[in-house]
């Protein structure tokens, strides 16, 4: 049985709410779902910084035109911070840190009482996200984890509300691609997005490009392997006109929270 009903009454208790939106099928259902309860008191707000895809901001401001929601845009300085640009293993938390900080500033000023949101799923609090620690420090509420709606269960009420954003593929900011350790910054941070931008123009939607230095590391998933390395040279050669000197297929595949696996060792 769904579990629509419960998250859209979840909101009810709210005078109103500001969700933390990135274009992603989690906060795009916490999105709509408290636009259903709130109508014009369901606030999204995302932050139009270096490590946001261009097309995952265009995608986000396209949901709310389509869905007449209220969306507030900002610009968060993470790039000029060292703690998050020396890239630790905890990079997630000061990235968050500085988004909620400047929402809860908005809100004091612009939405007293309102709620700030995210959309945390049951099924991220088993994974290693640092950006759950900034999330408690600033007493931001996650309505699908407090459901306990899993990812699964997130897709499966997108999808039953046709939300454009059911199947899309995840998107994790870029600097996700960027081995912990190695400096994050704006021009490194474009050349991956341009990198899986021309992937995206060979048709591979679902993509990874690891900044591996000098070298761009190719991630798509296994199926579409084949056609990849039917392509590879004209991919490599665009793909080297960005700056790298050499560029790799990773035969393993696409594997998302690849570069996790050195926390584990």
């Amino acid at each position: 049985m769904s579990k629509l009903p419960l998250l859209i009454n979840w909101f009810k208790e709210h005078k109103g709410t500001v969700t933390a939106f990135s274009g992603g099928v989690d906060s795009s259902l916490v999105l709509y779902a408290s636009k259903l309860a709130l109508g014009d008191r369901a606030i999204g707000l995302i932050s139009n910084s270096e490590s946001l895809k261009t097309k995952d901001f265009e995608i986000a401001v396209n949901f709310c035109k389509t869905h007449d929601i209220n969306l507030r845009v900002i610009k968060t300085d993470e790039l000029n911070d060292p703690n998050y640009t020396a890239n630790p293993a905890n990079r997630c938390f000061f990235c968050k840190t500085h988004l909620y900080e400047a929402m809860i500033d908005i809100i004091k000023v612009e939405y007293p009482e309102y709620t700030i949101l995210n959309g945390t799923n049951q099924d991220d609090l088993g994974d290693y996200r640092p950006g759950l620690e900034a999330a408690k420090n600033n007493a931001i509420r996650s309505p699908l984890a407090e459901l306990e709606i899993s990812k699964a269960e997130v897709i499966a009420m997108a999808g039953e509300l046709e939300l454009e954003t059911a199947s899309k593929p995840p998107s994790p900011c870029l600097s996700s691609r960027i081995p912990y350790g190695t400096a994050v910054n704006k021009m490194r941070l474009k050349q991956i997005e341009e990198a899986e931008y021309i992937l995206n123009q060979f048709g591979f939607e679902n993509v990874r490009v690891r900044y591996l230095g000098e070298e761009a590391s190719i991630e798509v998933p296994m199926s579409e392997m084949e056609l990849l390395e039917h392509q590879f040279d004209v991919i490599s050669r665009d793909i080297k006109a960005l700056g790298f000197s050499k560029v790799n297929i990773d035969k393993e595949g696409f594997v998302s929270g690849k570069l996790n696996r050195v926390l584990h060792g």
